[in-house]
């Protein structure tokens, strides 16, 4: 099959519009509450069984699967854009190079005039170092990938295991007096970040602005040299899969079958080990944190290359169902869609808008995430069919071209 034939297209588009519905699932703690309630449903006040039984759901099913597939999909596509490029006789990497660098500005915006969870800079900065190993034959590509992803989890595991293990022995009753103080001044410094956070979030937008600027004007640079360890070794793979065939249609039946049973069950069963594991110490913050960022690395990776192998194994029948069609119009608008999330939900929680922030329960918040599906379900479809591309995409090309392409059909 042409690597930019339609029906290959069409699978990724259903995949992206299956990741950047699941990103919602994940994302709405953020926008409900300050960040620390993205890791744990305990803050900012105690929930319910039903608050952890949400959260937990979360957890095994979309917590960091849905990251790692949008970013698998975004190291194909950036080959996808090259390719396409080349076989119109333009230079790809000088044009990827453009459009990556024009993603630093939309993501920094992002950041500053709507929400602190931004992950479009952290793509593009990923992406630009990405662009220096896309030559590179696919297995030594992915044995960097691996390579780089395994030591980043061991090395920021090893760097947080003694906060670790402070809070696991107050959770214990074995801590002695100073563990007990030490985690006392770790669980005030989330209470007070927390509390300080929802003031901000109930202030105006202009004031939000200002916050940011004033107070953390580099955070996109610094969240990217967190998670650099994590995103850039993801590309890399979804690079190496691109370049074997997995996203045109050209791995046998039983290979697909065998990455998503063996991806979902063997990351699920890992996943399924640890939430219950925290759901028992009623999802310790530091555990949380260090688990989502580092410990859950590789089932995440597992389950979504799982989810990615079951998604193209259905494509062909999906896509020619209208919940399939609606899907794969919501991929292809993925950018318009991510940041008019943002928009909705900022709107709903924060002070400019009804200022919900801080008081919905985890048990709660999927309501939101079902209109959030709606609303892109719903726009995504009938948009397509007036226009080439979503708004932001055309704006996003427009400026890599540099000119305004074509907009209605």
């Amino acid at each position: 099959m042409d690597r930019t034939s339609p029906d290959r297209i069409a699978a990724l588009d259903l995949i992206r519009g299956v990741a950047v519905l699941g990103i919602l699932t994940v994302n709405i703690a953020g926008f409900a509450g300050p960040t620390v309630a993205t890791l744990t449903p305990h803050v900012p006040a105690p929930g319910s069984f039903a608050d952890e039984a949400a959260f937990a759901t979360v957890l095994v099913l979309f917590e960091g699967k849905m990251r790692a597939l949008f970013t698998l999909l975004f190291g194909a596509s950036m080959l996808l854009f090259i390719d396409r490029a080349e076989q119109a006789g333009r230079n790809g990497d000088v044009l990827q190079l453009r459009r990556l660098v024009w993603l630093v500005v939309l993501g920094y915006l992002h950041f500053v005039l709507l929400w602190w969870g931004d992950i479009l800079f952290l793509y593009a900065v990923a992406g630009l170092i990405a662009l220096f190993f896309r030559h590179l034959p696919v297995r030594r590509m992915l044995f960097i990938a691996l390579l780089m992803f395994g030591a980043w989890q061991a090395f920021g595991l090893a760097e947080s295991r003694t906060e670790i293990r402070t809070e696991l022995a107050v959770l214990g009753g074995s801590a002695n007096p100073s563990e007990r103080a030490a985690q006392l001044r770790t669980d005030s410094a989330y209470r007070a970040q927390a509390a300080g956070e929802i003031r901000e979030y109930r202030s105006g937008f202009v004031a939000q602005i200002a916050a940011k600027l004033e107070t953390r004007p580099f955070y996109p640079v610094t969240l990217t040299l967190v998670t650099l360890g994590e995103t850039l070794p993801w590309i890399l793979i979804g690079m190496a899969l691109y370049r074997l065939g997995l996203f045109g249609g050209l791995w046998p039946r039983a290979a697909l079958q065998a990455m998503a049973v063996g991806g979902i069950l063997g990351g699920g069963v890992l996943t399924l080990a640890f939430t219950a594991w925290a759901w028992t110490h009623r999802f310790p913050t530091t555990a949380m944190r260090e688990a989502i960022a580092y410990g859950l690395a590789v089932p995440h990776l597992l389950v979504a290359l799982g989810y990615a192998a079951a998604l193209m194994l259905a494509a062909p029948r999906l896509l020619r169902s209208r919940l399939g069609q609606r899907i794969g119009a919501a991929g292809r608008m993925a950018f318009s869609n991510y940041i008019g999330t943002t928009l909705v939900m900022c709107a709903l929680f924060y002070g400019w808008g009804l200022g919900l922030v801080g008081q919905i329960p985890h048990a709660v918040q999927p309501l939101f995430v079902l209109l959030g599906w709606t609303l892109m379900l719903g726009w995504s479809e009938p948009w397509l069919t007036r226009f080439r591309q979503g708004p932001l995409e055309w704006l996003w090309r427009s400026l890599t071209e540099r000119r305004a392409l074509p907009f209605k059909r």
